[in-house]
């Protein structure tokens, strides 16, 4: 029998870099700083300048990220913040930490991003911030929704946690994920397209004013030891996460191109195995860069085809099986089925395959046939 395929190999990447991050690591243990300190502030400085943003504040996970960016903008019960259902828990559990209400946009049925004009629909006088989320890898269509926004005074937060690396056209230059609205919050779980071997997260912004909010925060509210303006949580960057980060953030060019082709194979596979009818390939949005954290198809019968692929090994992920606004814990909100009927139906038939760089032709080849063999047999 053929060797497993699995959804993403951590093991191939780190062999890849291997040399690299034990010197890292080393240099760290040496040292004997392992939270905060100059590891942790030149991979600030390192991401900071990748992302062409004013700063970028480490944290101790996505989620903390994205709370500590809704505590930085003063969120207090009452607020609604507009958000995705679509999405990772932590995007609407941030707001409901702080008190305030989640509001949800239904998606665009091609991107799974959050669709623009719904944003616009669902602001009320109580609106105080949006968090689209760049699902999957590439970028929500801001521009559709930026002016308005501004022009009510709601904040846009964004959600980038599997989204690092992307960009979008914007006139005749590109803005990165994180960089277009007050605050962008990335996740940096090992899986994630810039991950380290543990928990880390970081808050981007262009100004300097919500950053230095965002850098007490994350230390108790504490600019400097033992004096507390305000109260805020514990949330700091351990120093070998920082240091494995730097290493990898050197490689993450070439690691997105590689599941860009990666993207590019698959398309070409479907085509030529007459599967175009039976499978919706992701789309990547006029003007995005797509980063391909997750290759995420729509398929009829996704359950069935999800079991027909493991019992070939073939390993594949459902992203998401229960749209956010459904979920039990925020039934208090009185969302029904069918108040969002694209991110409902996404729900049915999404399907994440295979998807990381060191994956192979050959194997990519097996996947595809696997699915024909489904449809076609």
């Amino acid at each position: 029998m053929s060797e497993p395929i699995p959804s993403f190999d951590l093991k191939r990447n780190y062999a890849r870099v291997e040399e690299e991050i034990e010197e890292a690591v080393d240099k760290v243990l040496s040292s004997t700083q392992f939270i905060m300190g100059p590891e942790v502030q030149g991979f600030e400085r390192e991401a900071a300048g990748y992302l062409e943003t004013e700063r970028a504040v480490s944290c101790a996970s996505g989620t903390d990220a994205l709370i500590l960016a809704l505590m930085a903008l003063d969120l207090k019960a009452g607020d609604e913040v507009i958000t995705t259902p679509f999405s990772f828990f932590a995007t609407a559990s941030c707001i409901t930490r702080l008190g305030a209400k989640p509001v949800f946009a239904d998606v665009e049925p091609k991107s799974y991003n959050i669709s623009m004009d719904s944003v616009r629909d669902a602001v009320t006088p109580r609106t105080r911030a949006v968090i689209p989320v760049h699902l999957f890898g590439q970028m929500c269509k801001l521009e559709e929704a930026a002016d308005f926004l501004a022009e009510r005074n709601i904040a846009m937060v964004e959600d980038c946690a599997q989204a690092f690396a992307a960009h979008r056209r914007r006139g005749s230059g590109i803005v990165r994920a994180g960089t277009w609205g007050e605050l962008g919050c990335f996740s940096f779980f090992p899986t994630k397209n810039l991950g380290a071997f543990g928990d880390a997260g970081m808050v981007a912004s262009q100004s300097d004013t919500l950053a230095d909010r965002v850098a007490s925060l994350r230390v108790h509210g504490s600019p400097s030891s033992y004096f507390h303006g305000e109260v805020g949580i514990n949330s700091r960057m351990d120093a070998i996460q920082a240091a494995i980060l730097r290493v990898r953030l050197r490689h993450v060019e070439t690691w997105t191109e590689e599941r860009r082709e990666a993207a590019r194979r698959y398309g070409l596979l479907f085509a030529e195995r007459g599967l175009l009818g039976h499978v919706s390939l992701p789309e990547e949005t006029a003007g995005n860069r797509h980063t391909y954290h997750q290759y995420v198809v729509r398929v009829p019968r996704r359950d069935e085809l999800q079991k027909f692929l493991a019992e070939r090994g073939i390993a594949s992920r459902v992203y998401y099986p229960l749209a956010l606004h459904l979920q039990p814990c925020f039934s208090y909100l009185g969302y029904e089925k069918g108040a969002l009927p694209v991110a409902e139906k996404l729900t049915e038939e999404v399907l994440a395959l295979p998807m990381f760089p060191e994956l192979t032709t050959e194997e990519q080849e097996r996947v595809v046939a696997g699915i024909a063999e489904f449809f076609l047999a």
